[in-house]
């Protein structure tokens, strides 16, 4: 008994199953993740007294329809399971939230594991929030990481994005973007600051720290260029310069040019930004 792999179809659905109506995008959506990162939470069962001579069917499933139908669209032969003899699925409430209590989950599995508390015990996002001694708000955004695309949970689960990083590409509804700015991260190691940066540029959404920034809001909304990548690196850049000069810069590209902005609060703190950018320049260069 304990956590095994078990051959899918050796399991048949549990009879007595509450829930009978599974949504088909829903499951597309997961199967693809299951394609992708594997199941990240093993499904429940418990061996039958006889092994049906007929089908092959040994166990029973107990908790974890949902992820079961998936792998099977997934085309997996095998999947996660925990066997038990009971069919009590309290004591395996209380294994999942002490799981959880774990310092080395990804951000993949604690969602995961707050999805299956979902399912598998029809819990209430505030529920699992008062379990797990979290606000239904985190909950809830961990929960939104399973809504990524695969490639991106993959970068995720690997250990190349963080679940910063994920929760920052969030912002950006068009997939396809999503994905190409998931994989500039990862492979120029921005930070998150950076990336929440790239995504306002993209979307067009007013910085966090300065939403009076009408001219590049505007600029964003109109220029097709400004609805595709930033230029690699230039939001780094950015954030590099406006640390160097302790005040807020903004750069924008378009075709192969583009425009930088230094903003001062007088003249004082102008003269000020000019000594930090002339530094250490010779005469007459």
């Amino acid at each position: 008994m304990g956590l095994r792999s078990v051959e899918i179809k050796t399991i048949s659905p549990n009879p007595n199953q509450p829930r009978s109506y599974f949504n088909e995008d829903s499951l597309d959506e997961l199967s693809a993740s299951i394609k992708a990162v594997g199941v990240l939470q093993p499904i429940l069962v418990r061996p039958l007294k006889q092994v049906d001579a007929t089908t092959g069917i040994a166990f029973e499933l107990i908790a974890g329809e949902r992820r079961w139908r998936a792998a099977q669209k997934a085309g997996l032969v095998l999947i996660p399971a925990l066997v038990r003899e009971t069919d009590d699925v309290s004591s395996v409430e209380q294994a999942l939230i002490e799981n959880l209590h774990r310092q080395d989950l990804t951000p993949l599995e604690e969602a995961a594991a707050y999805q299956q508390l979902l399912d598998d015990f029809s819990m209430t996002h505030e529920q699992v929030g008062e379990r797990v001694g979290k606000t239904r708000t985190v909950i809830t955004n961990s929960l939104r990481l399973l809504s990524l695309p695969p490639s991106i949970q993959q970068l995720l689960a690997g250990g190349r994005l963080s679940g910063g990083h994920a929760r920052a590409l969030l912002g950006v509804q068009e997939k396809a973007l999503q994905e190409k700015l998931a994989q500039q991260c990862a492979d120029e190691g921005w930070t998150v600051r950076a990336t929440e940066d790239a995504v306002r540029a993209t979307t067009g959404r007013p910085s966090k720290t300065d939403s009076s920034n009408n001219d590049q809001n505007k600029l964003t909304k109109k220029s097709p260029t400004t609805t595709t990548l930033p230029v690699p690196g230039l939001v780094e850049l950015q954030r590099l310069l406006g640390e160097h000069l302790s005040t807020k810069v903004s750069i924008v590209a378009t075709a192969g040019r583009g425009r930088m902005t230094v903003e001062f609060a007088d003249l004082n703190d102008l003269e000020r930004i000019y000594r930090a950018m002339t530094d250490g320049v010779p005469n007459g260069e």
